[in-house]
């Protein structure tokens, strides 16, 4: 209600789908944004309203997609919006208004994932950790479009089906659901002995504590299996903030000249000196 006029650079939307992805209050903190109400739903795809006369991009009745600013003082599930030109992009005609903003954040974090941290391309190898998951589908169907050999984990049977019905098909899912198989055996085994050249881990076990909480967590490989299964050059991609390496891990890493790259998909929108890069994953 009672929407403040349109600035210069302001795009005016008319929501139609807006995705509710979890707020990541602690990075907020941490940046000093940390406000007593948080906006949410910041992924919106919808209809250009009006558009402020500084604009450029874009027309009314434009179809667009984008995710809303960390400091946003809107929440992506009003009717209308206001939102700076800078964090759209327009919608293709085929994906639905669901999808488009269902989608983007993952396929952000995974575009950032294989094309800036770690340069995906034909013929390496990439494993994608809990491939089942949203993230996870979208890793694989990049990394194959880009033609390289996709393993993935499952820590269900239900994951394990799905990743087995993907097409094109994944070259080996690994069924971690168990926990007796071991995943850095099975990379090796399917690479030859050589090793994976991408890794993108869904969080890793630091410790071998055995107060674990939760059952998944206890599923997750060991940092020292990651290290194992990382052929010579690798680039291991961790969502993992608090990654602890010791001196032994790190030297591992030294022999194989392997890179550690973190994952924070919140980057781009925290240097606007890379705004044209952003845009153009979006």
């Amino acid at each position: 209600e009672n929407l403040p006029p349109t600035r210069d650079n302001d795009v005016k939307i008319q929501v139609r789908a807006c995705a509710l992805s979890w707020i990541d209050t602690k990075l907020l903190s941490e940046i000093k944004l940390e406000k007593e109400l948080l906006p949410i739903g910041r992924e919106i795809s919808g209809v250009v309203l009006e558009v402020g006369r500084k604009v450029t991009f874009f027309q009314p009745d434009d179809e667009v997609v984008g995710i809303l600013p960390l400091d946003s003082e809107e929440s992506g599930v009003c009717e209308v919006i206001l939102v700076h030109e800078h964090y759209l992009v327009g919608k293709p005609e085929k994906v639905c208004w669901v999808e488009a903003a269902g989608t983007i954040r993952d396929g952000v974090r995974a575009y950032t994932a294989l094309h800036y941290l770690s340069q995906v391309s034909p013929g390496k190898t990439v494993l994608v950790m809990d491939g089942a998951s949203p993230f996870g589908t979208i890793a694989i169907q990049l990394a194959q479009h880009r033609g390289a050999k996709v393993i993935s984990t499952a820590y269900s049977l239900e994951d394990k089906q799905y990743l087995e019905r993907l097409r094109p098909p994944v070259a080996r899912v690994i069924d971690a659901s168990s926990g007796k198989l071991d995943v850095a055996e099975s990379c090796l085994e399917e690479t030859g002995g050589l090793g994976v050249d991408i890794v993108l881990d869904a969080g890793v076990k630091l410790y071998s504590a055995e107060d674990e909480s939760t059952s998944k967590s206890q599923l997750l490989p060991h940092k020292h299996d990651i290290i194992t299964l990382l052929g010579v050059g690798g680039h291991w991609i961790t969502s993992e903030r608090n990654l602890q390496l010791d001196p032994p891990d790190s030297h591992s890493l030294f022999l194989k000249g392997a890179t550690v790259s973190f994952l924070n998909d919140e980057i781009w929108n925290l240097s606007n000196i890379q705004q044209g890069k952003y845009l153009y994953i979006l």
